[in-house]
């Protein structure tokens, strides 16, 4: 492959959605173009704004908080795998997810994971839902917030 042909289908890759360095990196070596053509092709890439980590840790972040309804560690998690981590990843979180937004949505998912659940909940029940609450990347703090919301929401249902 000529450096234009990968040039050409790397800004197209990019343009069709929001992609790491590291993953359009990982696609210009499948294509097995050479390190310093792919590392021109990356700087063009930039440059021209089809590639920039800002706006990928943003929607990154702001899709799976939204739809997905990750926590925190976990989108931390996958960024890093993605290659990117530091201060971007912190302040884009910071920015992006709202700390009351943030423990709504935990008690909402939590919510329907206590509906299989005998009342009252017992330990292991609340052990339960602090494994659920950390596999979907929640820290534990605000697993003990959404569950005392839920212990109140519930006393005032009786």
């Amino acid at each position: 492959m000529t450096y234009e042909q990968a040039l050409n289908r790397a800004a197209s890759y990019c343009s069709k959605a929001e992609r790491a360095p590291q993953e359009v990196r990982e696609k210009l070596q499948a294509w097995e173009v050479s390190e310093s053509e792919t590392d021109r092709i990356l700087q063009w890439l930039k440059d021209e704004h089809f590639l920039s980590e800002e706006r990928f840790v943003h929607a990154f972040v702001n899709d799976k908080f939204t739809y997905d309804r990750w926590g925190r560690i976990k989108i931390t998690y996958a960024l890093r795998q993605k290659g990117l981590s530091g201060a971007l990843v912190q302040n884009t979180l910071d920015d992006v997810i709202d700390e009351e937004k943030y423990v709504e949505t935990l008690t909402d998912l939590l919510r329907g994971k206590m509906r299989g659940m005998t009342k009252p909940i017992g330990p292991k029940d609340r052990a339960k839902l602090y494994r659920f609450a950390a596999s979907r990347g929640f820290e534990t703090g605000v697993c003990a917030q959404a569950l005392q919301r839920l212990q109140v929401s519930d006393c005032d249902e009786e």
